[in-house]
């Protein structure tokens, strides 16, 4: 029985694969498959993971799936998510790399409470320029059965760290889990339709996945018109909840990613992608938050954060003025597309 399964579009990471791929070879838990899917890129990342897992003992578990062309990771993971076998699937980015404990650590877990819907663990946080690793953590909540007073309080406290978790497949499955085909936030929207529709969770206390930054990214690629598919990927999640009968239950926290993620980030994304932000786009991006979100003034979240009631005014009110606020967040927030 393949335990986790692990899914990783491979595009243009010739100088980083061979780091990866040694990491999930070197995986404590034995009872894995690792599906890479070739993205079609440019340089021969490929064939380095092939000399790579040459005559390994664990070369058999490792599935190279070839789409007819370029898909950008999302709609990668989404190829390679049928051909998935495990009891749990999980993703890594194949530019960064994992401790060698992570998916047995992970999976040890989610069997002690019954085999829950999610586990997830904390990641570090790695520059390519030496700078020092830091520790990015999800939010706690305890382990066993994902209430609404949990998910409502992940979802407030939300960070985008999917590759810390493990997604039991059946949940997957059953609730049509998918990465949108806009190539942005497309992660934050595969974790937030987890959240929302788990039944129960785990978590393991410590950092084992090491994301890396590093220049010319995907993360780190400018495009001044970028936040228009961040909100159509937020308008996808708004609708997801209402067809998954998930947003009655938890709207006033749906309404607040919608506000922090769709809104803010998408007025941040605008301003550090845009050489000259243009009012009209502010104009612009506000009104979608009118459309998804109408009575956002009255999000309880957001009237007990001044900070952000604050921050909605100005960008509102006066463009001029948050375009440098809003690029000191992304800048003391590492805030990088």
């Amino acid at each position: 029985m393949v335990k986790v399964s692990v899914i990783l579009p491979v595009y243009g990471v010739a100088e980083y694969i061979v780091k990866c791929t040694h990491s999930l070879l070197a995986q404590t838990l034995e009872e894995m498959e690792f599906l890479f899917v070739d993205d079609h890129g440019p340089d021969n990342s490929i064939e380095l993971l092939r000399q790579t897992i040459a005559g390994h003992p664990r070369e058999k578990q490792f599935r190279i799936l070839t789409p007819e062309h370029n898909l950008g990771a999302g709609m990668a993971r989404n190829f390679a998510i049928p051909e998935a076998k495990g009891e749990y699937i999980a993703f890594v980015d194949s530019d960064d790399w994992v401790e060698p404990d992570m998916f047995e650590q992970l999976y040890a877990a989610a069997q002690q409470y019954g085999g829950v819907d999610l586990c997830y663990a904390q990641q570090y946080k790695d520059y390519a320029d030496g700078t020092p690793s830091v520790v990015l953590k999800n939010p706690i909540v305890e382990p066993g059965e994902f209430t609404i007073g949990k998910r409502a309080y992940f979802l407030t406290h939300y960070v985008s760290y999917f590759t810390t978790f493990i997604f039991r497949r059946d949940l997957i499955e059953k609730r049509s889990i998918r990465f949108p085909e806009d190539r942005s936030a497309d992660d934050s929207f595969f974790l937030a339709s987890a959240l929302m529709t788990a039944s129960s969770v785990a978590r393991v206390d410590a950092p084992f996945y090491h994301y890396l930054i590093r220049p010319g990214s995907v993360t780190t690629t400018k495009d001044s018109v970028k936040y228009k598919k961040r909100l159509a990927v937020f308008s996808k999640l708004m609708a997801y909840a209402k067809a998954q009968g998930v947003y009655e239950e938890l709207q006033p926290e749906i309404d607040f990613l919608y506000i922090k993620k769709g809104y803010l980030s998408s007025l941040v994304n605008y301003t550090i992608n845009a050489l000259e932000p243009k009012k009209e786009v502010f104009a612009e991006i506000y009104k979608a938050l009118q459309t998804e979100v109408p009575d956002y003034k009255q999000n309880r979240y957001m009237k007990n954060s001044k900070a952000i009631r604050a921050l909605l005014f100005i960008c509102h009110n006066c463009p001029s003025l948050a375009i440098p606020l809003l690029r000191f967040y992304a800048k003391r927030n590492n805030v990088v597309s």
